[in-house]
């Protein structure tokens, strides 16, 4: 029997262990040695909206251990990852340990797992933006050097593993994780209806109401956009100018649903641009929403402008048009010099309202890149225990 801990600790590590603990499961119901499996939450996403509502949707069980870590500065939360994590492993002593991602808690428990001689897997392996400025590329060249295997989602992410020297033998291409959650869990999201997701998450108090969606549903397309990154929801004139841009243009031509995130929300406030929001025709500013929300809105959207990786992916294999609001990504599998649905437009108005326009004329084209097939957790866990 193997041990194993894996360890999840912001809202997008757990579209990505869904899929994983199922394969667990699948794996224990016809296979012996069986794994024993101990699932830990660092408590990064400590919020309701951000943390238990994607834990009930997803089917992902409560976590046998939480750190409750919460809220801190970047050293703070690895520093306290890293002493509480540390107790977990000398108590539990597992086999493996398994992280995801590129959060704190990725790198915190990668590095902790080394120390105590414990050997780790990355999942989402070899992804590069090349920007040191992002903390998540720090944690992913720190964790995929430290790891003892590494599970890349295409191609593009093995190579940049091969070019830092990473052996051959470390390496494993398994294909997108996140994709076999979009795939387990789009039947589901198909059914539910679109007025009913904004009516349950519309924030109180902005305009316009829901009373006035039914009608222009039937006569307006509809756009998603998504903001949390610093370097556009930071800077009171970055922001300024997105917001204008939204509010004003895009605004224009279409319905525009944007689930706020908090950082996003309190900037908007402190740079006086919330009342700009909430007074814009055709805007719905909603409360963070559910994965299932989330991808029933993807379905069908016209557009999504976004700086969510995850998204990218999701909007390759769903055909929806995507402007990527970053000067980079670690996900050029995404990009559509490469076949995928996505163009880094940045947060300069003028590229992204180059690439709005142009957009607004094509028509959805799904793509699936190699091994996106909805079967990668299985190669994942099958991987595992053929490792020593």
């Amino acid at each position: 029997m193997k041990k194993i801990i894996s360890v999840v600790g912001a809202r997008p590590n757990f579209m990505k262990l869904a899929p994983f603990i199922r394969a667990i499961e699948a794996h224990n119901s016809s296979h012996t040695p069986d794994i024993q499996h101990i699932l830990v939450h660092t408590g990064q996403h400590y919020d309701v909206r951000m943390s238990d509502t994607f834990f009930r949707s997803l089917g992902i069980p409560d976590p046998d251990i939480n750190l409750e870590i919460g809220s801190g500065t970047h050293a703070e939360q690895v520093g306290q990852t890293m002493i509480a994590f540390e107790k977990v492993l000398r108590r539990e002593k597992p086999d493996w340990v398994v992280v995801v991602g590129d959060v704190n808690a990725t790198l915190a428990c990668s590095v902790t797992a080394k120390k105590e001689h414990v050997k780790c897997c990355h999942i989402e392996a070899g992804l590069r933006s090349g920007d040191l400025k992002m903390p998540e590329e720090i944690n992913r060249l720190v964790t995929d050097r430290l790891s003892d295997l590494l599970f890349t989602p295409d191609p593009l992410s093995g190579e940049n593993l091969k070019k830092e020297g990473v052996p051959d033998e470390k390496i494993r291409f398994v294909g997108n994780i996140m994709i076999d959650t979009l795939e387990a869990n789009r039947e589901k999201a198909s059914q539910l209806p679109i007025e009913g997701i904004i009516r349950d998450n519309l924030i109180p108090g902005t305009n316009p109401t829901f009373s006035t969606l039914s009608s222009r549903l039937s006569h307006l397309p509809f756009g998603i956009v998504t903001l949390h990154r610093p370097s556009n929801v930071d800077t009171p004139e970055i922001l300024a100018h997105l917001v204008n841009f939204l509010a004003d243009e895009v605004c224009d031509l279409m319905l525009l649903f944007w689930p706020i995130h908090p950082r996003t929300r309190k900037n908007a406030m402190d740079f006086g641009l919330w009342d700009k929001l909430i007074a814009t025709p055709n805007l719905f500013l909603l409360e963070p929403i559910n994965y299932h929300e989330m991808l029933r809105l993807n379905m069908d959207a016209k557009i999504m402008l976004t700086d969510s990786g995850g998204l990218q992916e999701e909007c390759t294999v769903l055909g929806t048009p995507c402007l990527t609001l970053r000067w980079n990504t670690e996900r050029p599998v995404t990009l559509r010099e490469h076949g995928g649905a996505s163009v880094l437009v940045g947060n300069n108005i003028e590229l992204i309202r180059k690439e709005y326009l142009a957009t607004l004329s094509q028509e959805r084209k799904p793509e699936r890149p190699a091994l996106w097939d909805g079967k990668t957790a299985g190669r994942i866990v099958k991987s595992l225990m053929e490792s020593a």
